[in-house]
């Protein structure tokens, strides 16, 4: 390449550019901010009517335009506001599969000025029930699955409303169908009346807590609208330099992008990165009713996806496939993942079978509102270890258990400043005022920093494990385990798996004279969390767990000892 990263960085957020950047207060901290990002959620969904009737999503056989989207979002929020009483700030829950309904509903919670609670739609009924209540969510938008999960805990919820799509049986009195409410909606596409300013709150992501219960963390319209922005900068930088130095159009005036959604809408990635993102570039959603392999590469084929990815597991199995050979996939330009460690090998596979599709890896949490750092193109072949430096608004430091910030090379925790940033936890002041400070986010990740300011994730946060994407927290498993009578003490630890990345494990110690087999404490922990956090393999233990002298486990002795060389680190 004939231009450096800095010299595209410069030249694109130079003052009267389309990245341009500038400091502001946020919350009493100056922070940079990119001066046009659009102001709130909702200016993105009023965007996205200019991509008129060019095809938005696509699930199975049906197909919607941008118009049609908006529409029915726009109906939708209007009834919201005005004949479900939801007003600024309200709380709008959401937990269906991968629907459409699921981007209607968004997109009508964010038109009416409600803060948006996407649930996780692998959580039991009672982890549903959590997310409900500690929210304070006033409307339900749930699909036939969930709704039927939730049934028996719906009473006492209070909520005014909950709308069901794709009903698999009669509704349960006080509920109402999602087509039956859109049907009745205007269709205008006039949008209710809402002041939104670029700090009010805009969503709560639940993430897994480290003391065993969710957290809820609150994104601002700020948040979401600045990775957005930060995405386009940086697909922009990456053309920018592709060209030697032309400058790169941000969205549109060519083909339209068909990107392959194969990640939850749930999580911040699916939603922030790929919804959000693609609503307001025009670009072509594929949705799929779950992820399988060879449904991707027939999507792929059918469709002329050019972006897919996910965690780095779905891109393994795609190029693993036995159909990979028989399908056209020469459309793909982009393979991007995140959310799990990807090997330097998966690097080489994506040279060799997309000849011109560019890998790209990320790093970024609920807490971030998706993207903080971006690895792409020939930066990412080149240092294919690293997850890329951080994007221009945002600031990054390595620091040691003193609160002393290292050098390059040097591992220490990792913080992480801009106004991408969420503000806080819901309703969790301690565990706010524990995790950030003075603007930076403590990310509980061990990293280091190269001498360009490529950043290399060294370990884990915390006890996370990371199974086919999803974050299972240890100690919420651990806390599930120890309501068993017969459990004296527990350790939970990932067993590596060639697919998911890591399986759940446990090694248990009983109580004197006490008895339980595996299969009752693999059903005792079914009855109380989501089936990806079920350990798959139970060890029993004699002696007591090994412990450092401050009484800590030594979890990497007992994953040494069990699983051997293939222990992940962490």
């Amino acid at each position: 390449m004939t231009m450096t990263m800095s010299e595209a960085t410069a030249a694109l957020t130079a003052p009267g550019q389309m990245f341009e950047m500038g400091e502001i207060p946020i919350r009493g901290i100056p922070t940079r901010v990119w001066n046009n990002a659009p102001p709130t959620l909702r200016n993105v969904l009023e965007l996205s009517r200019g991509h008129g009737d060019t095809t938005f999503l696509v699930y199975e056989d049906e197909r919607m335009t941008f118009d049609h989207q908006f529409r029915a979002a726009a109906g939708l929020a209007r009834t919201l506001a005005h004949d479900l009483g939801i007003a600024k700030g309200d709380r709008v829950a959401i937990a269906m599969r991968n629907y459409p309904d699921w981007v209607i509903a968004f997109w009508a919670a964010a038109g009416a000025g409600a803060v948006i609670v996407p649930l996780n739609a692998w959580w039991t009924g009672a982890e549903l029930e959590y997310g409900l209540t500690d929210s304070g969510a006033k409307v339900l938008f749930a699909d036939g699955e969930r709704a039927e999960r939730l049934a028996p805990h719906l009473p006492g919820l209070g909520l005014e409303a909950v709308v069901v799509a794709r009903p698999e049986s009669a509704l349960a009195p006080g509920q109402v169908e999602l087509t039956e409410l859109l049907g009745s909606s205007p269709s205008d596409g006039v949008l209710p009346e809402v002041d939104l300013q670029p700090d009010d709150d805009a969503t709560i992501f639940y993430t897994s807590g480290t003391t065993g219960r969710p957290k809820g963390a609150v994104g601002t319209q700020r948040n979401i609208c600045t990775n957005l922005m930060s995405l386009f900068f940086v697909a922009a930088r990456g053309a920018m330099r592709a060209r030697g130095g032309e400058t790169p159009l941000v969205a549109g005036g060519g083909e339209q992008n068909s990107y392959l959604l194969s990640v939850p809408l749930f999580h911040a990635t699916g939603c922030h990165s790929v919804l959000v993102a693609n609503t307001a570039a025009g670009g072509k959603l594929v949705m799929m009713h779950k992820w399988d392999p060879e449904r991707a590469l027939e999507l792929i084929e059918r469709e002329r996806v050019t972006n897919f990815g996910g965690v780095p597991a779905m891109v393994w199995q795609v190029l693993d496939s036995p159909d990979f050979d028989k399908r056209d996939t020469s459309s793909v330009k982009s393979i991007s993942y995140g959310g799990a460690p990807a090997p330097p090998e998966l690097v080489k596979r994506i040279r060799q079978h997309f000849p011109v599709g560019l890998p790209s890896n990320g790093y970024g949490l609920t807490e971030t509102s998706s993207v903080t750092t971006m690895n792409t193109g020939e930066d990412y072949i080149a240092k294919p270890e690293s997850v890329g430096p951080p994007v221009p608004v945002c600031d990054v430091k390595v620091v040691g258990d003193e609160g002393n910030e290292l050098a390059p090379g040097q591992a220490g925790e990792l913080w992480i400043k801009g106004p991408n940033v969420v503000r806080g936890y819901w309703n969790n002041p301690d565990a706010t005022a524990a995790t950030f400070a003075e603007g930076w986010l403590h990310s509980g990740d061990v990293a280091r920093l190269d001498d360009e300011g490529f950043v290399y994730i060294v370990d884990r946060a915390k006890d996370m494990l990371i199974r086919g994407g999803e974050n299972v927290y240890s100690v919420e498993v651990e806390a599930a385990l120890f309501e068993h009578p017969a459990v004296a003490d527990v350790a939970v630890i990932g067993i590596p798996h060639p697919v998911l990345g890591e399986e759940v494990g446990a090694v248990v110690q009983l109580r004197p004279g006490a008895s339980a087999t595996e299969e009752e404490l693999r059903k005792h922990v079914a009855q109380r969390l989501a089936a990806f956090k079920v350990p798959v393999r139970v060890w029993f233990r004699e002696d007591p767990l090994p412990r450092n002298p401050a009484g800590k486990v030594l979890k990497r002795d007992l994953r040494d000892e069990l699983v051997g060389d293939q222990a992940p680190s962490g």
